[in-house]
């Protein structure tokens, strides 16, 4: 009996020892995000009330201000040729990094809708931008400038979504929602693949040979497998389109662009954003994956702008809410 229990002992022992070393091989988080990390970054940065945001702004200050909110898990780079293209053509683009992605603080918070846009709310309070914006979010942005325009809806002009990842979950598997469990998964499961398993959002892959080596940047910050596990066991993508009533019910006007070959977000999934938002423009983008922005960019900034433009009064400026 004490023969076996020892046998027991060191078996569990050696268990313990090689989820250990698993752990710590496969962390990717070695550095912590602090002032020297971010000092080649770029953008720029601004303390809110939960911790440093990494923003950009570019166009001219009279030009209608477009919100641009980022993906799941990929840095506001994701939106460069869009944000060039609004630029030449008269927008001001506000883009940024959520908490726990790019060199965004990565605070310990309940990582849900609330948060997401109490972070825009702050950030445009903080750059004192007081018109009602455009605001346009991809995948799971999608989710975040809709939550954004149903709780403020005086503060928007138009929403853009783009082959948003709202109502796609019925919330983290079992494994992840486990405290300690979860974390541990994150860490030796999901983290050594999760890099170039942003390649399935691609139709052609083979073309984006950086995107790999680019997305690994900010995953050797402390934090951030953290914020992306409390977003999964939050909100985010568990609220469906039609319980954004009050967008729905609004004037605002609101764009959908798919890619038609998205295998993320299937571009099927657009039937029950046009039930929930019938008045949506909805416009299809053949040849793209779940980046349409990306490998079809000239189509979809053709669609932004002319859809942005339409809703410009004649002085210019982004016409006021009705």
């Amino acid at each position: 009996m004490h023969r076996t229990a020892r046998i027991l002992g060191a078996a569990l022992a050696a268990f313990l020892v090689i989820a250990i070393i698993a752990y710590v091989a496969r962390n990717p988080e070695k550095k912590p995000l602090d002032d020297a990390a971010r000092a080649t970054a770029s953008g720029k940065f601004i303390p809110l009330s939960d911790g440093i945001t990494q923003y950009e702004v570019a166009g001219p200050d009279t030009g209608a201000t477009v919100v641009l909110c980022s993906g799941f898990s990929v840095p506001y780079y994701l939106w460069d040729s869009t944000a060039a293209a609004l630029v030449a053509n008269g927008f001001r683009v506000l883009r940024y990094n959520y908490f726990g992605r790019g060199y965004s603080d990565r605070p310990a918070l309940r990582y849900d809708l609330a948060s997401y846009n109490r972070q825009i709310t702050e950030l445009l309070d903080s750059l004192h931008i007081r018109r009602p914006v455009d605001i346009a979010g991809i995948s799971m942005g999608g989710a975040i400038a809709a939550s954004f325009a149903d709780a403020f809806p005086s503060q928007v002009r138009t929403v853009t979504l783009v082959d948003p990842a709202i109502g796609t979950s019925s919330g983290a598997p079992t494994m992840l929602r486990i405290p300690g469990v979860g974390e541990y998964a994150m860490t030796t499961l999901a983290a050594p693949s999760m890099a170039s398993g942003q390649l399935s959002d691609f139709l052609h892959p083979e073309r984006y040979p950086n995107w790999v080596p680019r997305y690994e940047e900010q995953m050797q910050y402390k934090g951030f497998l953290h914020s992306l596990l409390a977003t999964q066991r939050a909100d985010v993508f568990t609220r469906p389109a039609s319980s954004f009533t009050t967008l729905a019910r609004s004037g605002i006007p609101i764009l959908i662009i798919w890619g038609r070959q998205d295998h993320t977000v299937p571009f099927s999934r657009s039937d029950t954003m046009r039930a929930a938002f019938p008045r949506a423009i909805l416009v299809a983008i053949d040849s793209a994956g779940h980046l349409p922005q990306i490998e079809q960019a000239a189509q979809v900034d053709t669609a932004m702008v002319r859809f942005l433009r339409s809703h410009i009064d004649s002085s210019g400026l982004a016409s006021p809410r009705r």
